[in-house]
């Protein structure tokens, strides 16, 4: 199978780099462009947004796990250039103060799931990550981990449901 992961990402340097990964270019091009709006839409509601992280690879997610960054010991839909952290910019600095809420309308908007509420907003989730956003389901996650599902140019989270 082909895809943007193995065509790109898999053959990319930073691919086992334990450094952060701040790059639009490895956002699957749907997701760019999701992504893109929705800096794009939170400009107008006077949102300053900045991309902190998007590709991440195993390794990198091991050494933030040890050192107690996240609860996830392997990577998940970052791994795959389908997901993307979002803060705020303060003076040009990352910020995860505040409310961010106002990601719930955008990702629906440009067809992506927000960490907060994982694209059920009515269900309670022991996990959220308010900063967080992607282009896969949590019930399409095995599938993109095995390798045995990626998503095309007509993909919709939102239109896909178990």
């Amino acid at each position: 199978m082909t895809n943007f992961y193995t065509d790109v990402i898999q053959k990319h340097p930073l691919f086992h780099s334990t450094e952060r990964c701040a790059s639009p270019l490895l956002l699957e091009p749907m997701t760019q462009a999701a992504v893109s709006a929705i800096i794009a839409d939170a400009k107008l509601l006077g949102i300053d947004l900045m991309i902190f992280e998007t590709y991440r690879s195993d390794e990198r997610q091991e050494v933030l796990f040890t050192q107690g960054a996240t609860r996830l010991r392997h990577v998940g839909d970052h791994h795959f250039g389908v997901a993307c952290d979002l803060v705020k910019s303060i003076g040009g600095e990352p910020s995860w103060k505040g409310d961010f809420s106002f990601l719930r309308i955008l990702c629906k908007k440009h067809g992506l799931i927000w960490g907060g509420d994982w694209g059920e907003p009515n269900v309670p989730h022991s996990f959220r990550d308010s900063d967080h956003v992607q282009r896969c389901t949590l019930h399409r996650q095995p599938q993109l981990f095995s390798g045995t599902w990626y998503p095309d140019e007509t993909y919709n989270p939102w239109a896909d449901s178990p």
